[in-house]
């Protein structure tokens, strides 16, 4: 028995120690699907504060004709205590979805409408570049690039981008969406990247995943948001 209980004190120790050494905390993004019509998607992110271990959870509910929230589809939390050995975070949102699964029948958000991937940026992918990429069963091709402006630094640092998209249809013509917002300053965020475009079920929208590495002391953690537009 007190061999059992020394690896188990062990095993903590190491799960902890080397959790403490990480830099800051990297969120992990989930696709909760589309609504029928593709107006309105749902997004979560979760993972561990570094600090002090508490798993957190931030789900959305995203109106894609005004890429903006719905009212009240925006919600945090953040456990009381913090994780045990072997956990991942995954818990806070599992616990989030349930306590408002109302929101995805109020806006009929189906969780088997995930977006259709037509790009998965490369961890060496670097920031505000330009990508290209092709939505082979519509034989129709895109340009999208980002652009984005730093002011200050340190706990003055602030932010700001918008993405150029370019759309070149079977035909040949071309369409321009302008996305995003330049004036909206961001605190603390050094950079962003364009991490994932996915289309919905029925290709009449488009959202993209944008990661965010934000300042957190003398580390970093990172974060996503989604731009949308109908296509």
């Amino acid at each position: 028995m007190l061999k059992k209980k020394t690896l188990c004190t062990l095993a903590a120790v190491l799960f902890f120690g080397i959790y403490g050494l990480w830099a800051g905390d990297t969120a992990s993004f989930v696709d909760l699907g589309f609504s029928p019509d593709g107006r309105t998607y749902m997004f979560a992110q979760y993972g561990v504060q570094s600090a002090n271990l508490r798993p957190w959870a931030d789900l959305f509910v995203l109106d894609v004709n005004g890429n903006g929230f719905v009212p009240g589809g925006r919600i945090n939390y953040v456990h009381n205590g913090p994780i045990t050995p072997g956990q991942d975070g995954s818990g806070a949102l599992f616990r989030l979805i349930a306590q408002n699964a109302f929101l995805a029948e109020r806006h009929n958000v189906d969780f088997l409408a995930q977006g259709r991937p037509l790009f998965i940026a490369l961890d060496n992918t670097p920031a505000g570049s330009t990508i290209e990429f092709r939505d082979f069963e519509n034989n129709i091709s895109y340009r999208a690039t980002l652009v984005s402006v730093t002011d200050g630094f340190g706990e003055s640092l602030r932010s700001s981008f918008f993405i150029d998209l370019e759309r070149v249809n079977r035909d040949g013509t071309r369409n321009f969406y302008p996305i995003g917002n330049p004036d909206l300053r961001r605190p603390l965020v050094e950079s962003y990247r364009i991490r994932r475009v996915m289309v919905d079920p029925r290709n009449s929208s488009m959202v993209i995943l944008i990661e965010m590495k934000q300042q957190e002391g003398e580390s970093f953690s990172i974060r996503y948001m989604v731009e949308a537009l109908r296509l």
